[in-house]
């Protein structure tokens, strides 16, 4: 199981890789949404439980908690709210398929 859960953190990892070659953000602030805007676009689309969001970068940076409790770090662009980069920190006993969509078999 453990080699399972290696190959799915790898996927992922291959996955966001080309997000975070992006460059920063460049939105003019005028088009920029709220951050309450993204909260709660957040905990209603994913079930993350958000514990801050602040600016990096001219990018909307979000820290908090997915619905299993792993440790959430994602950027997102300030005026269309779409994600630009995702990091997740798993648990011990975390697991990557809530992210991957549909399992691949081992």
């Amino acid at each position: 199981m453990k080699s399972g859960f290696i190959a799915h953190a790898a996927l992922l990892s291959l996955m966001l890789s080309g997000y975070a070659l992006a460059d920063d953000c460049s939105d003019p602030v005028s088009d920029w949404q709220p951050r309450e805007n993204l909260r709660e676009q957040v905990e209603r689309q994913y079930g993350w439980s958000v514990q801050r969001i602040k600016v990096d970068d001219g990018c909307y940076e979000l820290k908090g908690l997915d619905r299993k409790g792993n440790v959430i770090e994602a950027n997102y662009s300030p005026a269309s709210l779409r994600l630009r980069t995702l990091e997740i920190h798993f648990r011990d006993d975390g697991d990557a398929r809530d992210y991957l969509g549909n399992p691949l078999t081992e």
